[in-house]
């Protein structure tokens, strides 16, 4: 026995026979946890323990175990392999510990991938050299002389563009704008649509400007999106010098305050700069908020301009003429259950107003003062929210009523939206009330129309008790007894 383990193969085969199964089994416990915990380690140590341990394994046993001779083809093959695979689980190791768990924000996770693919790659090369050199006495000096020269000569051929990747390179890795985020470069402002290493493509609203990195990377801009605060969009709109300041100021300012996308306690402001030009300041949450809110607010402004009689850009009048009060009032007769004789009689009492995309047909959080009823196009009715955002809860079509809470004298909890181009047949309140009085059922519609919204919202109805004030609205006043 004595002279068994006195012999310089036992102790190394003793090692790696009984040391093996306990390192795989190690690993392998390792790995079932850290798969658990979902960690990005469980990678490595699975490829540790298929590959590197065994290998290495494999390696003891036939330089130190079985005393062959590390001079032998076979043996530097094997010794290659394994240390190869060393190196690799090495690398690998170093990307979860420094890479794969980086904190948002941190320089580990803004630093671009392709840096990290070159340093793996450079460390895989002197690896590779050095491993080669120990192994097999190759003299990699030569080679890595060589690679200097070219390195050098490319360099200087391709200055001009490796300086526009290297900037784009230090801009992904600084990361002071993302996709998405709006830019202010002194001769272009817009949105960053796309990054690469040699440009910055930016959406101006007239196309694409593409902006070298070497110019962002050498110049100031600004991030107008960070930080993602308030911002106020101003723009210039101009009307016929003969129309009144003061009504085209209103008109401005409501149309503006009707807009979605308003800051949320903000309100807008409106200049007169002279000579029909009006100056429209509108806050908003945040700068990407611009270009549908300008959007919207000036295809609002163009309805909204024509319904006043106004002139906006010197134009006047519609592109298709509104029907007559009492054309819109026959074709809404079944509705409002009228005659033909109730028609004409109610004719010119009404109004058709016509109205945009994405129009507010009527506010809440007031009494209306007319019942509102679309005669075309389409539209929904929504509950505002914060931010001056809106929950859909109907959808409206032709014939359907938009301020039903006009007849009880209750503020309406709902907004109406037009969807598309609508047209809006308006009642006074009075109006409406002699439609009740010689048409009840319209009352009984009007109330059941109210509570519909009621359950749709969710929130009591749009307001109060809703058949009931119908009742009571379309029964005259009792006469006093004496």
């Amino acid at each position: 026995m004595a002279d068994l383990t006195a012999q310089p193969w036992f102790w190394w085969a003793l090692g790696v026979t009984v040391g093996l199964p306990v390192v795989l089994l190690a690993l392998t416990e390792l790995h079932a946890a850290l798969v658990r915990r979902g960690s990005a380690a469980a990678r490595p140590v699975a490829f540790l323990r298929t590959f590197v341990v065994p290998a290495v394994a494999l390696l003891l046993l036939v330089t130190q175990a079985s005393q062959i001779s590390a001079e032998v083809t076979w043996v530097r093959v094997i010794a290659t392999v394994a240390g190869l695979l060393v190196l690799l689980v090495v690398l690998s190791g170093f990307n979860v510990a420094l890479f794969s768990n980086a904190r948002e924000g941190s320089w580990r996770a803004r630093i671009p991938s392709i840096f990290v693919d070159i340093v793996r790659v450079g460390v895989v090369v002197v690896g590779l050299a050095v491993l080669f050199s120990w192994v097999w006495g190759a003299d990699v000096g030569g080679l890595f002389t060589a690679l200097g020269v070219t390195s050098i000569v490319l360099g200087l051929a391709l200055q001009n563009a490796a300086g526009s990747i290297i900037s784009g390179l230090l801009l992904l890795f600084e990361q002071p704008f993302r996709i998405g985020d709006w830019l202010d470069t002194g001769s272009t402002r817009g949105r960053v649509v796309e990054v690469n290493w040699r440009a910055v493509h930016i959406e101006t609203g007239d196309g694409i400007r593409v902006v070298p990195n070497a110019s962002l990377a050498g110049a100031e801009f600004t991030n107008l999106s960070v930080p993602s605060t308030e911002h106020t969009d101003s723009l210039t709109v101009t009307f016929a010098t003969a129309d009144p300041p003061d009504r085209v100021r209103t008109v401005l300012l409501r149309t503006a305050d009707r807009l979605p996308a308003l800051a949320s306690g903000a309100r807008p402001a409106v200049a007169v700069l002279g000579a029909g030009s009006y100056e429209v300041a509108l806050p908003l949450p945040t700068v990407t908020a611009v270009g549908a809110t300008r959007s919207l607010f000036l295809g609002s402004l163009w309805y909204a301009a024509r319904r006043e009689g106004l002139h906006l850009d010197g134009d006047d009048g519609w592109g298709t003429p509104l029907p007559t009060g009492a054309d819109a009032l026959g074709r809404l007769a079944p509705v409002l259950r009228l005659d033909d004789e109730q028609v004409a009689a109610f004719a010119d009492a009404v109004s058709v107003e016509r109205f945009g995309d994405g129009e507010v047909t009527q506010p809440s959080g007031a009494v209306p003062d007319a019942m509102g009823v679309l005669l075309d196009g389409a539209g929904y009715l929504a509950l505002p929210a914060p931010a001056g955002e809106t929950r859909s809860v109907l959808e409206l079509g032709t014939g359907d009523l938009l301020s039903p809470t006009a007849l009880t004298r209750e503020p309406a909890a709902l907004v109406a939206v037009s969807v598309g181009e609508s047209t809006v047949v308006r009642i006074p309140v009075d109006t409406v009330r002699e439609m009740v009085r010689q048409r009840p059922d319209l009352a009984r519609d009007v109330g059941a129309e109210i509570d519909r919204r009621r359950e749709a919202a969710g929130l009591g109805g749009e307001a109060g008790p809703s058949r009931a004030a119908a009742g009571r609205a379309q029964r005259p006043p009792r006469p006093v007894s004496r």
